[in-house]
């Protein structure tokens, strides 16, 4: 049974649900320790005060804001708990919203949303009339002292709850010197770039990408663990584009010739082809 990792309240207009909230997200990602190349050991992070010259026990460390350099503004557990705000402990809803307003730029993390003692009737009715409703539940709430934006949404026959980036967290497009180009498209070009997206479409299934990289990784890594020697490849690099039109119509053509000759997905098949094959197997 996992563990949750926050406990409160669910609130909207009068009513009033217990929840608590379990990880949702289940990295695979593939870690690696800091060795030292000498002897292989695993190297130690130690909290270390420069003026002392000492190592510092955790029970001797305390949190500070930096509020001018080198000038620090110390606060006490009491302190961060005490902040008053509404949300400490009630995730409170403000509004509802359709799931399309929120852009995809503004989510951060997702968490399953489960019923605590006694809430599982209310639970049960807010997740059901959301989803007849069609809408998502926008709030606040209160976890590991940090105010957090958040979506609420039906899931399958659960409720999902993402926290959202604020406004002020976002860098806005007038701020990244890089985005500020122009470029002519010709009339012939737009058509066959949309041609493309349209050959390309497909129903998304996430359960059908892989991530080949840490399985090849973890190939390698077995190999070597059992003494084999590693044989290393150069990836294929894209084609540089030097004719717009001739990329588009050849690779239009492979679209249409992936139509035409339905395969199978393959591990190690780009997303092009994936999408491709995966458009035969729904049709």
């Amino acid at each position: 049974m996992a563990r949750p990792i926050w406990k409160g309240y669910l609130s909207f207009g009068l009513v009033t649900i217990p929840i608590k909230l379990l990880t949702a997200e289940d990295p695979q990602d593939v870690h690696f320790r800091l060795l030292h190349k000498t002897c292989g050991t695993p190297i130690q992070n130690k909290r270390w005060c420069p003026v002392h010259e000492t190592i510092v026990p955790y029970e001797e460390t305390g949190r500070g804001f930096e509020v001018a350099k080198g000038r620090f503004v110390t606060m006490t557990e009491e302190e961060l708990e005490g902040v008053p705000v509404e949300t400490s402990e009630n995730l409170s809803i403000v509004e509802f919203v359709d799931l399309q307003e929120i852009d995809p730029l503004y989510f951060d993390k997702s968490y399953y949303l489960a019923p605590d003692e006694g809430g599982s009737k209310a639970f049960a009715l807010l997740r059901e009339a959301m989803r007849e409703a069609g809408k998502v539940a926008v709030g606040k709430v209160v976890i590991r002292e940090k105010e957090h934006l958040v979506a609420v949404r039906p899931f399958d026959g659960a409720m999902v709850m993402s926290t959202l980036f604020y406004a002020d967290e976002i860098r806005r497009l007038e701020d990244v010197e890089e985005l500020q180009t122009e470029a002519k498209i010709h009339p012939n070009e737009r058509k066959m770039a949309t041609q493309l997206i349209a050959g390309l479409t497909a129903e998304f299934h996430p359960q059908e990408f892989k991530d080949e990289y840490r399985d090849k990784l973890l190939q390698v890594i077995k190999a070597k663990a059992e003494g084999q020697a590693v044989v290393h490849s150069a990836a294929p690099k894209p084609e540089k584009v030097v004719d717009l039109m001739d990329a588009l119509r050849r690779s239009l053509e492979l679209a249409r010739k992936g139509k035409s000759q339905p395969t199978p997905v393959r591990r190690g098949a780009s997303r092009a082809q994936a999408a491709a094959a995966m458009r035969e197997r729904h049709r």
